[in-house]
């Protein structure tokens, strides 16, 4: 059964709501486009007194068009488009675009009516892209309903492909559709989803991505807030990259713990987009760069990458972004390095990056071995091949090569050229008509490269697991919930009553029972202000350690006074301390883990994840941060144990997924010493917090 989206791109029959034949008309425009690049299927104008439109009979409504209607563009004013949407339902077209603006993007009044919209279209099984949205292209289909002014240059020329591109910005959209035209990267599938008042960008995504034959998608959005819609469209199958505006973002309630504080805004999405496999473009170049890489059938194995070049220098600048962007230069065996011997002159370089020096390409026999020696490397997983002033009958060679490279061993071969287009001017159509994605230089080659290992090394298969097992154990122990204003102490009794690691210790009512307290918990304790709003406790002066019972008293009359109750609690010594926290975001929970104590947020080391989370997830978290280093013991401290610490984090994230949306859980720090870890602060915030 064809996606109730299909018919954006794939339509037999549309209507022009509001179509005219004035030249320049917006309502002309897309009837002029249908017939310009050769849509095949029915135009049905619409407009109430029956006029032609470009030689084409007009109909007064869309309910009179004939045989059925799957897509209708509505061109007319916002303040018209209610009664197009009736007219829509009542016809039984199962999709429609808005073109309109005046809506949500406007004014309250904008956004009540594109609220009423949406509920007409609902309940009527109409689905509506818009509204303030330029339109959709089928290319396979040359369906071109849009409006856009790319498709009135006289230049312009539809470029079919096996990638889909999907934009809430309909004007950077289409320039970057354009722009993808112009280098020859064909597109599939092209959606622009203006307001997103009913099918979002990520919904269009993955409607596109269950299209037979797409190989990957590009996407601009403006904002992500649905962490259930980004895990479907990562779980689709196909590479998929995002143009992710808006990088500046804040937090909004980033003072309300350490943990809120760190997760916050960008962050958040870089850290969700990594975890899922989605790969970040930061500008439309570097997004089409990643869409050239997708086109390509082949996948590699692992981060290993060969370079191979016929230039030192590029070679370097390979080298050097192959670190950055976290990739590995394989270590090439040494049969491989003998028969690179073979070919490479003696001021060459047969290490990786493998300099073949440009006197190898007036042998093509020679060149021609030595992409055939990386592809044949075990330990190499995709070539990144590095060329300067490439001319003339070069590119023929150099073509061949790669290309039977990569068809015979399955990996990926990418190619950079740097020089100036004139040089070789078929070389880059030659390149990627065989299958090797070209770029201009090598950092943008190797960042495509990237690009195409990250969505592939994603593997989720874990992610259940720690959630599972201890959803068991809360239910057997009858965990609870967390109310509002909850402060440490109680929060601490809910979560040992979770089965979670958190000193003895209770509430003092006065200096003597501070006294008592600190005996009763073994003679040496940590006295703490529990004060409500106070979180940040060691900065307020609220926190005294290595209390003894001798001096409990003068500390209790201290912390008291900050005016609250005071929490006597044994005194755990030594161990790592890190930071487990939970704070809301608009994708949904995001688990934060990384370095705590009181220089959390100067050492601002963490790393995050959406929940829920496996092992795998958290074993990264870790090492994704100095925590991992501390854990396995420096300058001659014994390792801590960092099985327990995982354990915590997974049992922690299992714990919170019945809890109220909103909270912020900050627990900081948590005390990992060589044989157990405790939750030695703890804190709640709920939904309901400022």
């Amino acid at each position: 059964m064809a996606h109730p989206l299909s018919p954006l791109w794939s339509a037999r029959s549309i209507a022009v709501v509001g179509a005219s034949d004035r030249p320049g008309a917006l309502g002309r425009l897309p009837v002029e486009f249908l017939q310009r690049y050769g849509f095949a299927g029915a135009i049905h104008p619409v407009r109430p007194d029956g006029a032609e439109v470009l030689g084409l009979p007009s109909y007064p409504s869309v309910r009179a068009c004939p045989d059925g209607v799957d897509l209708a563009m509505i061109l007319v004013a916002a303040d018209k488009v209610p009664a197009a949407v009736d007219d829509c339902v009542s016809a039984g077209v199962p999709a429609a675009i808005v073109c309109a603006s005046g809506f949500a993007e406007t004014s309250d009044e904008g956004a009540a009516l594109q609220d009423e919209v949406v509920a007409k279209a609902r309940a009527g099984g109409l689905r509506l892209v818009g509204p303030n949205c330029i339109g959709s292209v089928g290319v396979a289909n040359r369906q071109v309903t849009s409006f856009s002014p790319l498709f009135a240059g006289e230049q312009t020329r539809l470029v079919d492909g096996p990638l889909g591109f999907v934009s809430q910005s309909g004007a950077l959209g289409y320039g970057a559709v354009s722009l993808a035209f112009e280098r020859g990267l064909g597109l599939g599938w092209v959606v622009n989803t203006g307001n997103g008042a009913d099918v979002t960008a990520l919904e269009a995504m993955a409607a596109v991505a269950a299209e037979p034959g797409c190989l990957g998608l590009l996407g601009y959005v403006e904002t992500l807030a649905d962490g259930d819609a980004l895990r479907r469209v990562a779980a689709s199958g196909v590479p998929v990259a995002l143009l992710k505006a808006g990088r500046s973002d804040a937090g909004q309630r980033a003072a309300a713990s350490h943990t809120g504080a760190l997760a916050a805004g960008d962050r958040v999405v870089d850290a969700a987009l990594r975890q899922l496999g989605i790969a970040r473009a930061h500008d439309v170049d570097e997004l089409l760069d990643f869409g050239d890489a997708f086109v390509q059938p082949r996948r590699p194995a692992g981060p290993r990458v060969a370079v191979v070049t016929t230039s030192g220098g590029s070679g370097i600048l390979a080298a050097d972004e192959v670190d950055a962007t976290g990739l590995q230069l394989a270590e090439l065996a040494a049969t491989t390095v003998r028969e690179l011997d073979a070919i490479v002159p003696a001021y060459g370089a047969t290490a990786n990056p493998v300099d073949v020096t440009a006197a190898v390409m007036s042998r093509p026999e020679l060149f021609d071995r030595a992409p055939d020696a990386l592809v044949d490397d075990a330990g190499v997983d995709l070539v990144v091949a590095c060329f300067c002033v490439l001319t003339g009958t070069d590119v023929d060679a150099v073509v061949a090569s790669l290309a039977r490279a990569a068809e015979r061993s399955g990996k990926p071969v990418l190619a950079a050229r740097t020089g100036a287009d004139h040089l070789a001017p078929g070389a880059a159509a030659a390149l990627r008509a065989a299958g090797i994605p070209t770029y201009p230089t090598p950092a943008r080659a190797v960042r495509a490269a990237a690009a195409l290992h990250r969505t592939v090394e994603c593997d989720v298969s874990d992610r259940h697991a720690g959630v599972s097992r201890r959803k068991r154990h809360t239910q057997r122990e009858g965990a609870g919930v967390p109310g509002a204003g909850i402060g440490e102490r109680e929060l601490k009794v809910l979560l040992a009553e979770a089965g979670l690691p958190v000193p003895i210790g209770r509430l003092a009512t006065d200096g003597a029972d501070a006294a008592a307290a600190v005996t009763e918990v073994g003679g040496r304790a940590v006295l703490k202000a529990v004060v409500a709003g106070l979180t940040h406790k060691s900065e307020a002066g609220g926190v005294a350690l290595d209390v003894t019972p001798a001096d409990a008293a003068q500390v209790y009359d201290r912390l008291a006074a900050l005016g609250g109750d005071v929490l006597v609690e044994e005194l755990v010594g030594g161990g790592v301390e890190a930071l487990v926290g939970v704070a809301a975001s608009p994708l949904g929970p995001v688990l934060t883990v990384g370095v705590g104590g009181v220089l959390t947020e100067l050492l601002n080391d963490v790393a995050l994840r959406l929940l829920p989370v496996g092992r795998a997830d958290v074993e990264q978290l870790v090492d994704e941060t100095r925590l991992g280093t501390l854990l396995s013991g420096v300058r001659g401290a014994a390792p801590s144990d960092r099985d327990a610490l995982v354990d915590l984090v997974l049992d922690i994230a299992a714990l919170v997924e019945t809890w109220p949306a909103g909270f912020e859980l900050d627990l900081n720090p948590v005390s990992v010493t060589g044989h157990g870890v405790r939750i030695l602060d703890a804190a709640y915030i709920g939904p309901e917090a400022p």
